[in-house]
């Protein structure tokens, strides 16, 4: 695996306050399932107001489902947003999910457990992640495809979230379009969108940025609008899940492979909050 060389000095602590911008804001109520596309939202140390906040979980191992392990259900065919946008220090509101056949129901529906095993063909029930660090972490699958520059090849194998959570590793996953651009040019077939690798935040980078620019952000702090703060803290490795197909999106094993080829199969970063505030389409990003 080699990580691609035409990759660039990343955002200067010195660079001008309109040389990169948050383009893009995502929101996932549930793990796994396409989200919102936002304008703006409120940010703590628990990532996005409301992200990732639900998950849906076999009744019979007890584990987090979802897209990572394809075999068991294709989870993008389905949809999640909240009936109201979720406030800061506020009840989380209801989650309206919509199911493969067009049907909408809410995450408050007496029968919820119900509709959602018959969508799905397997008993499963919807919970909500309690957000308290003693509570155990939740276990999850994942597949991984038979294919060169992966840590394991055709095989399942589980892994343990983040105490009282239903993320992967971190609370904020970014993603910039220069990585984006990148991708696109070393393999022009594949589609390249931002939907494909679920990003909370995408950055805008400046024409003299390109390349896989945010593997440089890893250890360093970003600052976004006036108030929130990030600290970067490693790559996003990739999984089959942005292979899959999404929509008009069609399934291509080569997305997946031209991370592996190019950048040791990440695409992004993670970060954790250091400070608090709202996060805006068009704020100013910078390394702080």
């Amino acid at each position: 695996m080699q990580t691609d060389p035409s990759h660039s000095l990343s955002l200067s602590p010195s660079a001008h306050a309109g040389s990169a911008s948050v383009v893009g804001l995502w929101r996932y109520p549930v793990k796994s399932m396409p989200g919102e596309e936002l304008n703006a939202s409120g940010i703590t140390e628990h990532g996005l107001v409301g992200d990732r906040r639900f998950a849906v979980v076999d009744k019979v191992t007890g584990k987090v489902a979802g897209a990572k392990n394809p075999r068991k259900g294709n989870f993008f065919d389905f949809r999640a947003a909240y009936v109201v946008p979720p406030q800061v220090g506020s009840k989380l509101p209801a989650v309206r999910l919509t199911l493969p056949d067009g049907t909408a129901v809410t995450s408050d529906h007496p029968h919820l457990a119900q509709i959602l095993s018959e969508a799905l063909g397997r008993e499963v029930v919807l919970a909500q992640a309690r957000g308290e660090a003693d509570w155990p972490g939740a276990t999850a699958e994942e597949y991984w495809p038979d294919m060169a520059g992966l840590v394991h090849r055709d095989t399942v194998t589980e892994w343990e979230m983040p105490a009282g959570t239903f993320f992967d590793m971190a609370v904020v996953h970014l993603v910039t379009t220069a990585t984006i651009d990148r991708l696109r040019a070393l393999y022009p077939d594949g589609r390249f969108e931002v939907r494909r690798f679920r990003p909370n935040i995408v950055v805008a980078t400046g024409p003299d940025e390109q390349g896989f620019v945010e593997n440089d952000w890893v250890g360093h702090a970003l600052a976004i609008g006036d108030d929130v703060r990030l600290q970067v803290t490693g790559p996003c490795s990739r999984c089959v899940m942005i292979t899959l197909p999404q929509g008009d999106l069609p399934q291509d094993g080569g997305i997946l492979r031209a991370a592996a080829q190019h950048n040791q199969v990440n695409v992004g970063v993670y970060a954790e909050v250091i400070a608090g505030g709202t996060i805006r389409r068009g704020d100013a990003v910078t390394l702080a």
